[in-house]
């Protein structure tokens, strides 16, 4: 009997799998090791060589074996696949002239609501006795410009309380607010770190309310505790609503309104989109949200292209996808289509304009993820070139095939995780897509590819903590969260407590922290640990459930999810510690298996296209030689 070194290597969008195995002409197969390495430039293309040839070396060096003794290599099928990502905001909230709405300062002052009218600094000390500006018991709110001493400031506004002005709130540009009421003879609600304290209008009716340390504001967030304090009638009402809602859930609060400020919450021209199905049409206004576009995709589906409005982040997306595909690929822009389109409801934080302290209101957007699939392979010139680079280290006698279908090689390895059976699912979460593959019992492989994975996660989780930091949310997708305490102890987001031996960083003290294999981690956010966890769960249903639902849906007999015994999650993403719980949950009403896969028994949720390429090849050696003996 004939043996042959072989290695299967699965090009994916990330990552690149390689798995060295002794085969037989018999069809026995001995899998000696494995490895994985980052994914050089984009899947199905030439540029792979270097990621393939730095796998193969691993495993072959891990195995024991030159790689001179190495016969053959067997590439999947992998066809290159490039997701896009848009965020379209659909709200504005827009104050014009003199209207303010208050910010949220880590440190305001004092407690309670505090209802006068805008008096400068510099004017307090003229004010109370014989002034006409503002008798004994007039209302103030005092508004402090920067360089102002707080010290000065807490003496000049209790000399002006000695002398008979109700001086019920104040508004400053330095951070000062604790300062300032620890040394008044009656405290005030005071709100600082207004940077634009020269446009807040003087001689106006303000309102200025301070919450309790761990509580939110109940009048200036209510539409109806507005109307109350500035007059409003229904129409005006309905106006300043925006603004109570910009405000829900803030500590402190500021708002000035002139007679003829105005406040609007108005939609924005978010774009179109034209969707091309096999027999249907459709056009759908991205402003009509996630739940809109989706419809119109199951309406028209199976998908077959997609155009963006022109002028729009969509359409600019869109066409930014189409046309790197097809420079990639060195085809025609015309021949290059859009394969699946996933929308999702979300959250931005977009500064409101016209404020005058920076404020920032909570506006609905849709994110946006494309894929785009080329039908023409590349991977013969992808072979060529791992041929060619493996020879000239060493490989003298090595052939290099394409081995099969990127899914039917999927099933095949996941068919080695034990205790699963046909009709079988595979669903691999990578980075940009998300794929599925059905085996039925007769052998028959049914396979769809989504958009929207890892990827979507992580933007949807910087977008929504406003973070600006794609780095720092992919940490906050991948690792559980803790609250440092105190110097030797983190409260964990499940409630429990973890104890040190040796104190924590300084940094990581009063902060909410990722607890990655690394160490620990300090969120530079204000958000609250419960706010972080709430986001980054409702980002991973929003993409992976949904994705998992719609792909069992695609390959399920006639739809009916019932009809699938096991379903096997591949990937990287398969390794999170929280997504193959949330997408068991959702399919535990079908009766469905639902795990992370553990390939050979061995390998986990990895190394499943590798092996089954050898499994296959294994496969058609034993065929062959029965053939033979025959």
């Amino acid at each position: 009997m004939l043996i042959r070194t072989v290695v299967g290597v699965d090009i994916g969008n990330s990552t690149t799998e390689a798995s060295v195995a002794r085969v037989g002409t018999d069809g026995s197969v001995r899998f000696l090791s494995g490895a994985l390495t980052p994914t050089t430039g984009i899947k199905g293309t030439a540029k792979n060589v270097d990621g393939v040839a730095a796998a193969v070396g691993r495993s072959m060096s891990d195995a024991g074996i030159p790689l001179s003794e190495l016969d053959l290599l067997l590439l999947n099928e992998a066809t290159p696949v490039i997701s896009g990502l848009a965020m379209e905001t659909i709200t504005e909230t827009i104050i014009t002239e003199s209207t303010m709405i208050g910010h949220d300062p880590r440190t305001p002052g004092g407690r309670g609501l505090g209802i006068g009218v805008v008096v400068g600094f510099h004017a307090l000390s003229e004010l109370g006795g014989t002034s006409s500006a503002a008798g004994p018991g007039e209302s103030v709110v005092v508004a402090v410009p920067a360089g102002e001493d707080f010290e000065v400031v807490a003496r000049t506004i209790n000399a002006a309380c000695a002398r008979g002005v109700a001086v019920t709130g104040a508004i400053l540009a330095n951070d000062d607010a604790v300062l300032v009421v620890n040394r008044l003879d009656s405290p005030i609600p005071v709100v600082d770190e207004v940077a634009r304290i020269d446009a807040v209008p003087e001689g106006m009716l303000a309102a200025v309310e301070v919450a309790a340390p761990g509580q939110s504001i109940r009048t200036l967030s209510n539409a109806y505790g507005l109307a109350t304090i500035f007059g409003l009638d229904a129409d005006e009402t309905r106006l300043v609503a925006p603004v109570a809602r910009a405000l829900t859930g803030t500590r402190s609060a500021v708002v000035v309104r002139t007679p003829s400020g105005d406040v609007g919450d108005r939609v924005i021209p978010a774009g179109s989109l034209h969707l091309i199905g096999a027999l249907k049409r459709a056009t759908v206004d991205v402003s009509d949200g996630a739940a809109g576009i989706m419809t119109a995709v199951r309406r028209v589906g199976p998908l077959a292209d997609v155009v963006g409005e022109s002028g729009t982040n969509t359409g600019g997306m869109i066409a930014n996808v189409r046309q790197s595909m097809a420079d990639l690929c060195g085809h025609p822009l015309t021949e290059v289509h859009i394969g699946d389109l996933l929308a999702v409801d979300t959250f931005v934080p977009q500064e409101v304009r016209g404020g005058l302290a920076g404020e920032v209101a909570l506006e609905n957007a849709v994110a946006l993820a494309a894929m785009v699939r080329t039908a023409h392979s590349g991977m013969k010139a992808v072979a060529d070139a791992v041929r060619e680079r493996l020879r000239q280290v060493g490989a003298e006698r090595i052939d290099v095939v394409v081995g099969g279908v990127e899914a039917e090689m999927a099933v095949l390895g996941a068919l080695t995780t034990p205790g699963t059976d046909k009709p079988l699912v595979v669903l691999d979460l990578g980075g940009g897509s998300t794929d599925a593959a059905l085996i039925t019992p007769d052998d028959a492989v049914v396979a769809v590819h989504l958009a929207g994975a890892g990827d979507l996660v992580t933007k949807l989780i910087d977008a929504e903590l406003g973070t600006g930091n794609l780095e720092l949310a992919e940490e906050i997708k991948r690792c559980p969260l803790g609250k440092a305490e105190s110097f030797f102890h983190v409260r964990l987001e499940n409630g429990t407590a973890q104890f040190f031996d040796s104190p924590l960083p300084t940094t990581a003290f009063g902060r909410t922290v990722t607890l990655g294999d690394s160490g620990m981690s300090p969120i530079p956010t204000r958000h609250s640990i419960d706010r972080v966890r709430a986001v980054r769960r409702a980002a991973k249903e929003r993409v992976f459930v949904v994705n998992a639902l719609r792909a069992l849906e695609s390959v399920a007999p006639e739809g009916d999810l019932r009809r699938i015994g096991f379903v096997v999650l591949l990937g990287g993403c398969a390794l999170d510690f929280e997504i193959p719980e949330l997408i068991a949950d959702a399919l535990a009403k079908y009766g469905i298996v639902c795990g992370t896969g553990n390939v050979r028994g061995t390998e986990g949720p990895r190394n499943a296209v590798a092996s089954g390429l050898v499994a296959s090849y294994a496969a058609q050696s034993a065929s062959v030689g029965r053939s033979v003996g025959a």
